[in-house]
């Protein structure tokens, strides 16, 4: 849907994006990648109007920043 405009599941184009986001306690649509919250990493989610199809998208550049979490902590 990210990249499409156009839900893999019935076809619609009524999309809409909510960006990711860090709140009080770690709370929001991030993940974390360091001791804190202060290193998160924003999850941006894509959700179809029409029936509900969800997506959820890291930008590219974060990418990077969870796989060197998860080798750091092996």
């Amino acid at each position: 849907m990210k990249n499409t405009g156009t839900c893999p599941k019935c076809k619609s184009n009524d999309i809409v994006r909510i960006d990711g986001y860090v709140g009080p306690y770690g709370s929001g649509n991030n993940v974390i990648v360091g001791r804190t919250i202060f290193s998160t990493v924003n999850v941006n989610r894509y959700i179809c109007c029409s029936c509900g199809f969800t997506e959820e998208w890291i930008d590219a550049e974060d990418i990077a920043s969870i796989a060197e979490s998860k080798r750091a902590k092996r």
